[in-house]
């Protein structure tokens, strides 16, 4: 087998399959990005299409349990839709909304009921959904929205109201358009009692497209990106809906008009419910990674014919990549983007199987799965911002067309740090969960409960290993220790140089929060003021998982030639890591000054040896160039092919 294919394989993972399946998927069209000249009313509705197109297929079946009328393969679903962040965002988004979130809250948060009166319309596009959470004056903060939904005995009906112009429902997605009933989180009064956030079925428009009764709507408007999504605007001026709309799963109000819930705490009743719908957050991941993939293909191949500037003595002009610098630019950054294909695979598989095991799984497996994906996402959509910014520099002129991709890869995934959740919230619940080991809903705990909880057990817990764990002690056992001359290039040193980090950010944030409990402080303030502190600790932890995870996936690799080409992979996104993250060490006695320049001699000597690799590098990435559609891709003296796609006309 060639190395390539090797490589391929193993970055494919569990689902590898269904990458194959979805690369192969090219006549329809379906995966080919849109063209950058289209109005938005045109991408909408070419987005729509697509969106269709796609329910022919069984890809959203995957993600649905057998019981729902799906195959009950969440992994397989994941990884599919991760597929079409390689080329059409804004499909990838809105497919995301259809079958994710409106389809996910149906099937998650609903009942039998429920899945058998709308499951099936969500499948095939009959039914067009949106998820209607967020609100102008409330993103984050969900447990805090102001809509509401009151039970009427009287009608036995619930009453869905926007209180003010805070409590409006915003940028959600196939609301501005196509979406004819809306998944809406409001708070649910009953029979005076508030129980918090739940999700009800409002249906917003009727047959002839127009809003429903008491249901404003309106657009968002141009965006930065994403002009496939019909972003929207929802209102609800005491909109009436029949009680049996209140999707009950974790809260049901009875005949009689009785609410009752299998969780009696609001808190941990709420966090339950976001729980369910984890899957979201791990796909705009998957999505925003394989974004990466496609700009860093896209550079590197530019950057393998693009000469510039003669050498010594006369010479031709050299090829971009052969400078040093551009090395620098490049190859760490696809290192980093396997470290992460790498961990997201472990992500999907740990979710897969919390998702089989259903209520029945532990508790604190189920909340290790929501920081995971939390870390993760926050990473990866970080990476990608960062990454495609460079891959646009690196092409100079060239990647400023919009022939050539970056614009809309930047465009379209600038919101994946924001969206399915802020990226500085998100690591801040990353390092809650640190703190409490996972064995608290750290949710329900408010400041000083989290810190009080924290600092009694951060000292006597362990880390714990997340991929190939008694591979990772091994070889940290067997580590030369720090003051080796092969501490950093040896796999055990560098996993403890990690995971030494983590660890000494998580015991000193510890200390500085006991100041929390003195009587004289005020337990917030202390906790703002070790934000950053707590943010470098959650960064540390998404650090070592992520290597963690690459380890693991370089020991199951079956071919020794790859895994060795893999070993020198994961050196190079180890140690400019470290190199980022020089201060720190030295500050902390961890690297010597000699090691501390040592680092930079690494970085640049592995972008060396890898140099001649670089294709065989991003070919691995198997993203077929009908998906890449770029000039970026061909010499100046072999020309691109002409597109024969064809734009649709509007509705």
């Amino acid at each position: 087998m060639k190395l390539t294919d090797s490589l391929r394989d193993a970055l494919d993972g569990r689902w590898g399959p269904i990458r194959q399946r979805a690369r192969a998927e090219l006549d329809s069209g379906l995966f080919a990005p849109p063209e950058a000249d289209l109005t938005i009313e045109e991408h909408r509705q070419q987005t729509l299409e697509r969106v269709l197109d796609l329910a022919k297929g069984d890809y959203a079946a995957l993600g649905l349990s057998v019981e729902q009328g799906g195959l009950g393969d969440y992994g397989a679903s994941v990884t599919a839709f991760e597929m079409l962040g390689h080329a059409d965002l804004s499909l990838f988004v809105k497919a995301g909304v259809q079958f994710g979130l409106f389809g996910g809250a149906i099937a998650n948060l609903g009942t039998a009921r429920h899945h058998e009166q709308y499951l099936p319309g969500m499948l095939d596009g009959s039914l067009l959904g949106c998820f209607a959470m967020t609100e102008t004056g409330h993103g984050s903060d969900v447990q805090s929205l102001l809509t509401t939904a009151t039970y009427d005995p009287e009608a036995d009906e619930l009453v869905v109201h926007t209180p003010s112009v805070m409590g409006r429902k915003d940028y959600i997605g196939n609301a501005a358009r196509d979406a004819r009933m809306a998944a809406v989180f409001a708070q649910l009064h009953v029979g005076g009692e508030q129980h918090g956030v739940h999700c009800v079925l409002v249906p917003i428009r009727d047959e002839q497209g127009d809003p429903m009764p008491g249901v404003t709507i309106g657009d968002c408007g141009p965006k930065m990106g994403l002009k496939g999504v019909d972003n929207g605007r929802l209102t609800f001026d005491r909109v009436r809906v029949p009680r049996a709309n209140l999707l009950d799963r974790y809260g049901a109000i009875d005949e009689d008009g009785v609410y009752s819930s299998p969780i009696e705490s609001v808190s941990r009743r709420f966090f339950t419910m976001l729980g369910t719908l984890v899957r979201g957050r791990i796909s705009v991941a998957g999505g925003a990674a394989a974004a990466t993939r496609s700009a860093l293909t896209l550079a590197t191949t530019y950057a393998l014919h693009r000469r510039q500037f003669a050498g010594g003595d006369g010479q031709e002009e050299v090829l971009l990549l052969d400078y040093r610098a551009h090395q620098r630019k490049l190859l760490p950054a696809i290192a980093t983007s396997y470290a992460l294909m790498f961990a997201q695979g472990t992500l999907v598989e740990q979710m897969h199987e919390v998702q089989e095991a259903g209520d029945a799984g532990p508790d604190d497996r189920r909340r290790e799965l929501e920081a995971r994906a939390a870390g993760i996402k926050a990473m990866a959509t970080t990476h990608a911002t960062t990454t495609i910014q460079m891959c646009r520099e690196a092409c100079g002129g060239a990647g400023y067309l919009a022939v050539n991709r970056f614009a809309a890869l930047k465009a379209d995934t600038d919101v994946f740090t924001t969206f399915e959740g802020d990226n500085t919230v998100l690591l801040q619940l990353v390092a809650k969960g640190m703190l409490t080991s996972y064995k608290e809903a750290f949710h329900e705990l408010d400041t000083l409960g989290t810190i009080r909880f924290g600092i009694r057990n951060v000292a006597e817990s362990a880390l714990e290993h997340t991929a190939g764990g008694s591979l990772i002690q091994r070889l940290i056992a067997g580590s030369p220790g720090r003051d080796a001359d092969d501490a950093l290039t040896d796999r055990g040193g560098q996993l403890d140089l990690f995971e030494d980090r983590e660890r000494h950010l998580l015991e000193s944030l510890a200390n500085r929060l006991r100041r929390a409990g003195d009587k004289d402080r005020d337990a917030f303030e202390v906790f703002n003021d070790a934000q950053d502190h707590l943010l470098e600790t959650a960064r540390a932890h998404v650090d070592r998982v992520v290597l963690e995870a690459f380890v693991a996936g370089i020991d199951a690799c079956p071919d020794a030639e790859a895994q060795e080409f893999l070993g020198r992979v994961c050196d190079l996104h180890v140690l400019s890591t470290i190199e980022r993250h020089r201060a720190w060490y030295l500050e902390h006695g961890r690297l010597s000054r000699e090691q501390s320049k040592d680092v930079t001699r690494q970085v640049n000597r592995l972008c060396a040896e890898l140099r001649p690799h670089a294709k065989t590098l991003v070919d691995a990435f198997a993203i077929p160039q009908e998906w890449l559609a770029s000039e970026l891709l061909f010499p100046v003296d072999e020309p691109a092919p002409v597109s024969t796609h064809t734009v649709p006309a509007a509705r």
